[in-house]
């Protein structure tokens, strides 16, 4: 915001002899009248510029004589704004906005000017008081006391309008920026809130099933067996409960990132955890399911919950674009000291190169799944997973080759 307007430094407009105002170029205006003729003089503080600040000053007080006026000095430096909303490109600059039309000067060669403009500066004055004089409609307490109809103080009230006008937008624009983000959020949760569903819903339809063997017939399921989809459904449930929680948080505004809980973890359980949810799903259109999973890996710092997220929608979109009998591979590279790679692949159609850069992006899909079920969140769901645990995600892929998501964790130090 600009700063409220400085006291400003103004030549004195009474003439040093009658100690009234010279009118010699507005006949009839009263003593106690401000001068019709009003100028801005810009300038800075630099060395340089004082002895030529000096010069246009001494000549501005040789011309009073001829002509009143009301001059302003402006320091540049203390209001910057000002010499913005005048357009100036250089200082010392002096203007004369009043009477209309404005007028700049500038330029070392600025006194010069001054002197040839002076004569027509006058004559607008003077033409500028009769047409005031003659005006049918103008009081005679207008006549006794004209003002000019712009002035320093106007324009420090525009542009600070100007600046309110510019935060207001921003303002907007910020609040904008949030309530999208929010609908977001509850759109991609909401999106993944189908995976652990699922995966509870057929833990618990399992073990429904095993309850309604006949008496007398052996149990299909082992009792180590049932606890671990026992476990298994609980463990989805709260996913489930956390979900919601965070999607009621971000309806309510209170929240607008995705929770992330990150303690010490192992890839590995992880990711058979999730080998073992999809392979029906595999069977089904039997696909041929890779892995290298080395059993050395070192622990990451993660959230144990959103990186299964990750690797869910991963294998999910592989199972999807996967063609029957085609192959999707898991695998994990302790590609630095500070890193772990997990690299997730298919043989499906691959992904146009012009598209990879934009995949991530919220809603985004290609051509060819827009008549398919979903969103287009998934990625972007993953892409803030991520990134939130300071990892990068991206995409190579190869047209009708197939495609191989990757992504990186912190390594536990």
């Amino acid at each position: 915001m600009v700063n409220y307007f400085h006291p400003i430094e103004k030549l004195n407009s009474v003439h040093p002899t009658s100690g009234t105002s010279d009118t010699d170029c507005s006949p009839e205006q009263p003593a106690s009248s401000a001068p019709l003729l009003q100028l801005l003089l810009f300038v800075d503080k630099r060395p340089s510029s004082r002895e030529l600040n000096r010069h246009i000053r001494k000549s501005l007080q040789d011309l009073k004589a001829e002509c009143d006026f009301e001059l302003q000095v402006i320091d540049v430096g203390e209001q910057p704004d000002l010499a913005e909303h005048f357009k100036l490109v250089a200082t010392p600059s002096l203007l004369k906005i009043h009477p209309e039309p404005r007028q700049t000067l500038a330029g070392s060669n600025l006194i010069a000017q001054l002197e040839h403009w002076w004569p027509r500066w006058q004559r607008s004055v003077e033409e500028y008081a009769a047409q005031q004089q003659s005006a049918p409609a103008l009081t005679a307490a207008a006549l006794a006391d004209p003002k000019p109809i712009y002035s320093v103080a106007c324009a420090t009230e525009l542009v600070q309008l100007a600046d309110e006008v510019f935060r207001l937008k921003q303002e907007k624009e910020h609040l904008q920026e949030q309530l999208q983000l929010k609908d977001r959020i509850i759109a991609m949760l909401a999106h993944d809130l189908r995976n652990p569903l699922t995966a509870a819903s057929l833990a618990l339809e399992t073990l429904e099933s095993n309850q309604k063997v006949k008496e007398g017939q052996k149990s299909r399921l082992t009792p180590t067996l049932a606890a671990h989809l026992m476990k298994q459904a609980r463990r989805q449930i709260r996913i489930v409960d956390r979900m919601i929680t965070d999607i009621l948080e971000a309806a309510r505004g209170t929240n607008a990132q995705l929770h992330i809980q990150t303690k010490k973890i192992e890839l590995r359980p992880i990711c058979q955890d999730v080998i073992l949810q999809f392979q029906d799903k595999f069977q089904a259109k039997s696909l041929n399911l890779e892995t290298d999973i080395p059993a050395d890996l070192p622990l990451v710092y993660a959230d144990p919950d959103r990186i299964k997220q990750v690797i869910v929608n991963l294998l999910d979109n592989a199972s999807k674009y996967t063609p029957d009998g085609g192959t999707v591979s898991l695998s994990i590279l302790h590609r630095t000291a500070y890193k772990v790679q997990v690299s997730i692949c298919n043989s499906g159609p691959g992904i146009p190169e012009e598209n990879c850069a934009r995949i991530f992006e919220d809603s985004y899909r290609l051509q060819r799944d827009k008549s398919t079920d979903g969103y287009g969140i998934g990625l972007s769901l993953c892409q803030g997973i991520i990134r939130a645990h300071y990892g990068q995600i991206w995409v190579d892929s190869v047209p009708d080759r197939g495609s191989c998501f990757h992504f990186t964790l912190p390594v536990q130090k």
